[in-house]
């Protein structure tokens, strides 16, 4: 049985104990938290069990008004069955309405890009639905605003990635070193900055196209969050002109 003592936060200096660490961002979760939990452990304990990869699952609780953090520790205590460390390499943030069985395409991506484990990004991608019916039903409303954001996306220099915002997102540690230290943003739009970030640092990105549906229960206020993540492009956009002009 692990233990149940609290640990320290992990630290990117520190040695790598695991070869997976899945960092999964929460507010207001309790209604999503456990079923999401359940499936994302059915896949790692089934990959883990064909060949894998030691892992370790990080619930960030970004303040949540409703017992996330409660509920997260008693998942943590339902589920610690066995201490699982190794050695680490790479790192998945996962967030939103993503399929965990999607992890194996970034896996195929990233070892592409990196077969020997150096800087490297893989990242989900929608880009190939944008004409199907999983988006043409969507609101109206999120269309344009999905069609505005690609277009400021150009103009603050991630144009050539075609979808930033899907949550799923796979770095290598070589490349979580590098990036993650330097990132300034924590709003809706820190995919972005970590995107442009890895471009700077010629850290190459690979997308893989996922499944994808939307699941009821999104924290994202359509007209408030897109006024902010627009707000922070524009202050993106300025950081970076400023750094490197």
């Amino acid at each position: 049985m692990a233990s149940q003592k609290p640990l320290p936060p992990p630290s990117l200096a520190d040695p790598g104990s695991v070869e997976l660490s899945v960092i999964i961002p929460a507010y207001n979760e309790t209604n999503r938290l456990p079923s999401m939990l359940e499936t994302t452990l059915t896949h790692l304990n089934s990959s883990v069990s064909n060949s894998l990869r030691t892992y370790e699952i990080l619930i960030v609780d970004d303040r949540s008004k409703d017992d996330t953090s409660a509920l997260a520790l008693k998942l943590a205590r339902q589920y610690a069955q066995s201490d699982i460390r190794g050695s680490l390499s790479r790192k998945t943030l996962a967030k939103g309405e993503h399929r965990f069985e999607d992890l194996e395409y970034l896996w195929a991506a990233m070892d592409e890009i990196a077969p020997q484990n150096e800087a490297a990004v893989a990242i989900g991608s929608r880009a190939h639905l944008v004409k199907t019916e999983v988006v043409v039903k969507r609101s109206l409303l999120r269309n344009i605003l999905m069609y505005g954001l690609h277009a400021i996306l150009r103009i603050v220099g991630v144009g050539h990635i075609r979808d930033t915002q899907w949550g799923f997102k796979l770095f290598t540690r070589p490349a979580a070193q590098k990036i993650f230290p330097a990132q300034y943003l924590a709003t809706w739009i820190f995919d972005v900055e970590l995107l442009l970030l890895a471009k700077q640092l010629s850290i190459p990105v690979a997308e893989a196209p996922i499944e994808w549906h939307e699941v009821a229960g999104s924290k994202l206020n359509i007209v408030k969050d897109s006024l902010q993540m627009l707000r922070d492009l524009m202050v993106l956009r300025g950081n970076w002109k400023l750094a490197f002009s």
